[in-house]
């Protein structure tokens, strides 16, 4: 038997399963199994994880479409491992992980963990200022794993994991966006540990253009609102820091254009620090220059999608059947 199962959802990504299946076959440690779930793909990668079969313990599953949050149930349903893993299919796993992994359970054991994301050498200079704008503690005030954290750490699901007495005790992922979050509060409240693994890190791909980037970073805007109507404690300061940078932002644009330009002033140190911090980080003036646009884009989807979830859900009240929409979305 395993000792992990990877649990990997997938919906018509092949060429990314090919890079992750390819960065699992080369790991140090290979105490594990993968189990790819196919969730109802018009193009499927079923030849790609065959490809990897002698190489790996993979298992390939195929089930109607459904959404991400139950194709990992059915997974985890299937796989037999003491503890399961769960990477997006658009991550490439270091060759050391889960030796890694494995001496920080020894050191501490953990009943949920999960570690940060980086940007693989690969990848192209907008995915790397991405990256950066995803991680910095100047965008999201260290929420994602930074060595600078304003709140508790919480697992994202591009590289999580819990044993299986979690699972048997809290249940599987509820279809919902910030399904990760969701489960690591779920988690917290039964009185399990959870911990920050630093060096199990993944190289997540991320979204390769602004204009997808912004539509992830306003969804999760908004389902930081739908998480405080779950988890009425759960929304802290540093979540509504977006939402008032963006109003602030609104503010001085209004005062430059009807008083003076330099209420512009605050707008270009904040540019100008990023832009240093992102070239310090990276060593590169073009990735820096691109962090600009992912940083601004990183606050403003998330802080406009903040603010139209909560006009929409808390001032208009039509957020308050949340449990009931979770179970609908479920139910599909």
């Amino acid at each position: 038997m395993p000792r992990y199962s990877i649990i990997i959802p997938v919906y018509n990504r092949p060429d990314e399963i090919e890079d992750l299946l390819k960065s699992l076959s080369e790991q140090t440690n290979n105490d594990f199994e993968v189990v790819i779930v196919e969730d109802g793909s018009t193009i499927p990668c079923r030849d790609i994880v065959e490809k990897y079969s002698s190489t790996i313990d993979v298992k390939y599953l195929y089930k109607s479409n459904e959404g991400r949050s139950i194709a990992r149930n059915y997974g985890m349903e299937r796989a037999a491992g003491s503890y399961f893993i769960f990477f997006d299919s658009d991550c490439m796993i270091p060759a050391s992980y889960f030796t890694t992994l494995s001496a920080a359970l020894e050191r501490e054991p953990l009943d949920c963990f999960g570690g940060p994301d980086a940007a693989h050498a690969s990848f192209s200079p907008t995915q790397k200022a991405i990256n950066y704008a995803m991680t910095s503690f100047l965008t999201t005030g260290g929420i994602r794993g930074g060595k600078i954290q304003m709140e508790k750490f919480v697992p994202r699901t591009f590289n999580m994991g819990y044993s299986r007495r979690v699972w048997q005790t809290v249940g599987g992922f509820r279809e919902m966006f910030s399904e990760d979050i969701d489960m690591s509060t779920r988690v917290r409240q039964a009185g399990f540990s959870i911990g920050l693994i630093r060096d199990a890190y993944v190289y997540h791909k991320r979204r390769i253009d602004f204009v997808k980037f912004f539509r992830q970073v306003h969804v999760f805007g908004m389902s930081r609102i739908t998480l405080k109507l779950l988890y009425p404690d759960s929304l802290k300061v540093v979540h509504t820091l977006p939402a008032i940078a963006v109003i602030i932002a609104i503010a001085l644009l209004l005062l430059s254009i009807f008083v003076s330009p330099l209420w512009l002033l605050p707008i270009g140190v904040y540019l100008l620090a990023l832009f240093c911090d992102a070239w310090r980080q990276t060593r590169s003036v073009r990735i820096a220059m691109l962090a600009l646009p992912a940083g601004v884009i990183q606050i403003v989807g998330y802080g406009t999608g903040f603010i139209r979830a909560f006009t929409s859900k808390i001032l208009l009240g039509k957020g308050r059947d949340i449990n009931q929409e979770i179970e609908m979305r479920r139910g599909k």
